[in-house]
């Protein structure tokens, strides 16, 4: 891996591993109750390897990220719309007119080729295909155009906005390391966001608000949990993990000051914790330390921009009315995605918008129906509004869900219901905004929707590409930690150079 030292054969492990975890200051601290002579000798072994390794050490946090800014930013932020529970492709932007001819045969096993399935559904005696039932339209771009189902009316009307990615394919075929593999890069827990890794890389833009922001809307029919830690800052610096919004009168809980603290003594409260902290920081260089007084200082910034952010009473009739009649209920998609402009207006660097319910196993038409409605609106209304100030070329916008769904029916299949599996071989997302081809549609499926057949695009593909859209190269944007430099994309991801412009 880059910025790995050489191993040198003077030092023990125990010598190396602190010198690679510890600054010098904090290396004679940590050891200042062992024996005087152990620690003199420590101390000689020390500066002798720093010595051999001061050509070739670790960077510093401040050299990675010069290393990592390295390409002219197309965009300024990211608003990523999370459809928690995997949309069907079939049924929303993989049109497949031809799939009606086989209406309830058994899916072939040249097309499933001893593909894993789950639990749910490696029990049935039968793989019925299941056409959807929605009409598709033709949406005309300047790139030629595209179909979107009839279910989303009001995002085909941003057709030529859009760059839809039809051959995205994940590892994950369970909701939970799915969600974990698309938000962080890796399938186990633990692992910084891909929203913290931007923050990280690229600081804050608003001097009164998180540079990282997470709204969660709830949906129609079957929930996944939603952890934290999808939006977690894993083992970067805690000041980069999201800061979530909730719907209601307290958008941050525990911001507002209790019953009888007048602001005054909430700022006389922090200045003495501030000391308090700096001191430990002096004496442990703890990096933790310094990032929870920055977050203690922005949580009493917030006091103020928070109320006056969450306020939509000054927002123009006009824009409610581009929204739908849903803007005015708190946490409604419709109003998260009002919000999100509000926050990428004053600054915020990432928004992750999740919009749960999209497992449908069963009953899909019913549900699918009632799940595009509630986000239809809203998100076109974000692309149009965000067209409308300016802002939509320096603000990339992705929707996507954590994998794609079944050609076959889990369950009874009749004319009018069916529900589909999960499935990572093949799903559909789309991007807009800063630095990305509208208009255009990229990748494609074999008749069934099961398998790529033109230009696949991986999880990591996706990061790499946004991540340089925002100015940062994918492959030296990295993090020391346990001795190894980390990054989103791992070892893998190459930025996608037809979708971009």
């Amino acid at each position: 891996m880059p910025n790995t030292p050489r191993h040198d054969g003077q030092c023990h492990d125990e010598i190396e591993r602190f010198l690679r975890n510890l600054t010098r200051r904090r290396f004679f601290a940590s050891a200042a109750g062992s024996i005087g002579a152990g620690v003199g000798m420590l101390a000689l072994d020390s500066l002798n390897v720093r010595a051999a390794f001061a050509n070739d050490g670790p960077l510093t946090e401040a050299e990675v990220l010069a290393q990592a800014r390295v390409i002219a930013p197309k965009a300024k932020r990211v608003i990523a719309m999370h459809m928690e529970g995997a949309p069907s492709q079939l049924d929303l932007f993989d049109y497949k007119p031809d799939l009606s001819k086989r209406y309830d045969e058994d899916l072939p096993d040249s097309v499933r080729n001893g593909q894993r399935i789950t639990g749910m559904t490696s029990g049935q005696a039968r793989f019925p295909v299941a056409p959807s039932i929605f009409r598709f339209d033709h949406c005309p771009t300047d790139a030629g155009g595209m179909w979107i189902s009839e279910l989303l009316p009001h995002t085909q009307k941003v057709a030529n906005e859009l760059c839809v990615i039809r051959s995205m394919h994940t590892n994950a075929i369970n909701h939970e390391p799915g969600i974990t593999f698309f938000q962080t890069g890796f399938e186990q827990p633990g692992r910084p966001s891909v929203g913290a890794w931007a923050s990280y890389g690229l600081g804050s833009l608003s001097n009164d608000l998180p540079s990282f922001v997470v709204l969660i809307t709830q949906g129609i029919g079957n929930m996944q949990a939603l952890g934290a830690r999808f939006w977690g800052s894993g083992f970067l610096p805690s000041q980069h993990q999201g800061c979530r919004f909730r719907a209601g009168k307290d958008a941050v809980l525990y911001l507002r000051d209790p019953d009888g603290v007048a602001r005054q003594d909430r700022r006389h409260m922090l200045d003495l914790l501030a000391r308090v902290n700096q001191e430990e920081f002096a004496r442990s260089l703890d990096p933790e330390t310094q990032a929870r007084i920055e977050q203690h200082e922005m949580a009493y910034r917030m006091q103020m921009s928070v109320p006056e952010l969450t306020d939509l009473s000054a927002e123009p009739k006009e824009v409610l009315d581009l929204y739908g009649p849903d803007v005015t209920t708190a946490g409604s998609f419709s109003a998260n995605c009002l919000l999100a402009r509000r926050l990428a207006e004053r600054g915020v660097r990432f928004i992750q918008l999740y919009m749960r319910g999209w497992d449908q196993h069963n009953n899909l038409p019913e549900e699918l129906r009632a799940q595009c409605k509630a986000v239809d609106q809203g998100q076109a209304a974000l692309i149009q509004d965000l067209r409308n100030r300016g802002m939509l070329d320096e603000t990339l916008i992705l929707w996507a869900g954590e994998f794609g769904r079944t050609a076959y029916s889990q369950g009874t299949l009749t004319k009018s219901n069916y529900g589909r599996d999960h499935h990572p071989r093949c799903f559909s997302v789309f991007l807009a905004g800063g630095g990305i081809k509208g208009g255009m549609v990229y990748g494609s499926t074999d008749d069934y929707s099961y398998n790529i057949v033109e230009n696949p695009v991986e999880v990591h593909d996706l990061h790499a590409t946004m991540l340089h859209l925002l100015g940062l190269d994918h492959s030296k944007l990295t993090y020391r930690q346990s001795g190894r430099d980390f990054r989103l994309t791992d070892l893998a991801g190459h930025k996608i150079d037809a979708i971009l412009t």
